[in-house]
């Protein structure tokens, strides 16, 4: 009887409790997230009950999240952790985009693919890549030009970003660098970003100078590590690009390719 919730209590022992201790008795002060599917991840105790945190975050309504604590909290130990699990209990593909170059040892012992990305580096990725796996929608083509309109953004800079015309001629010049590797896909057809950059030479809207002038630098002056073919396997189950050799000019759109 005095186990039900009746609030009486036949046995002659008192204890003392603090507040927090005593709340554990309230059912509604705290909630639980544990999920016994065979896919559920370890993430932690509960902070109030001590309980196991287990979960598939896929199956949540948000499954995004997020890592936050001081330096030296354990962050990157618990990415690791979770990196770990959801290699040994799960078929999902693992991406990790590596700003210190800190996540390789573990990559590598799960024989992942570690891509270093820098100046000196000769492991290439060319952002032009396209598949026919691309897209989940009948035409890949048109989120590939959405893409390329985002790093044409990075680079142009500017508060405002880049103008209709300029949107509209990249996205010319997009399908007709593209029609060549789908008249015929082999990997000596992918385009490079030079091939936009000379499309947009050829285009007669001042914008579209405007444009070629500012990717110039990426195709044939000092930053131009991302105008070669992708010569790595990025069909790797779980891959690392370590940008950490990246200057500052290239970070962003080391992250934008990651």
């Amino acid at each position: 009887m005095s186990s039900l919730p009746l609030a009486d209590c036949q046995i002659e022992i008192q204890r003392g409790l603090t507040t927090s201790s005593t709340a554990i008795f309230v059912p509604f002060t705290t909630q639980e997230l544990f999920d016994n599917g065979k896919e559920s991840l370890y993430y932690g105790l509960n902070a109030l009950s001590n309980n196991l945190i287990m979960v598939d975050r896929k199956k949540l309504k948000n499954p995004n999240g997020l890592i936050l604590g001081t330096p030296g909290s354990g962050k990157s130990f618990s990415a690791k952790r979770e990196i770990t699990n959801a290699f040994l209990v799960t078929d999902d593909d693992i991406i990790i985009c590596d700003p210190e170059a800190e996540y390789a040892p573990l990559v590598e012992r799960l024989h992942g693919q570690v891509i270093h990305i820098g100046p000196a580096s000769t492991q290439y990725i060319n952002p032009m890549d396209i598949n026919s796996n691309y897209s989940e929608e009948d035409n890949p083509l048109a989120l590939k030009a959405d893409f390329i309109l985002s790093l044409c953004e990075l680079v142009v800079g500017g508060k405002e970003g880049l103008q209709p015309v300029e949107k509209t001629v990249i996205d010319r010049c997009v399908h007709v660098v593209y029609r060549k590797y789908f008249e015929n896909p082999t990997p000596e057809n992918m385009p490079l970003l030079e091939d936009l950059y000379n499309a947009l030479l050829t285009q007669d809207e001042p914008e579209a100078r405007h444009v070629a002038a500012a990717l110039e630098i990426y195709v044939k002056g000092s930053l131009n590590i991302f105008n070669h073919h992708t010569n790595v396997d990025i069909h790797n189950r779980i891959v690392c690009f370590d940008i950490k050799q990246l200057g500052k000019q290239l970070k962003k759109l080391g992250f934008l390719l990651c």
